[in-house]
């Protein structure tokens, strides 16, 4: 291959796994803010103390 083409490859191949890395930061960060922002159900408190 020449010159140009490996530059290519090289440039295609870097921003293939940018996107990769960005769709996965997207997903993680999705989860976690649907993991924190769901409520949490609170049962009724009873007390105990006598």
């Amino acid at each position: 291959m020449s010159d140009s083409e490996n530059e290519r490859r090289t440039k295609l191949v870097k921003a293939g796994v940018a996107v990769g890395i960005g769709s996965a930061a997207i997903v993680a960060a999705l989860l976690y803010a649907s993991k924190i922002k769901k409520p949490k159900r609170s049962s009724p408190k009873v007390d105990d103390t006598d």
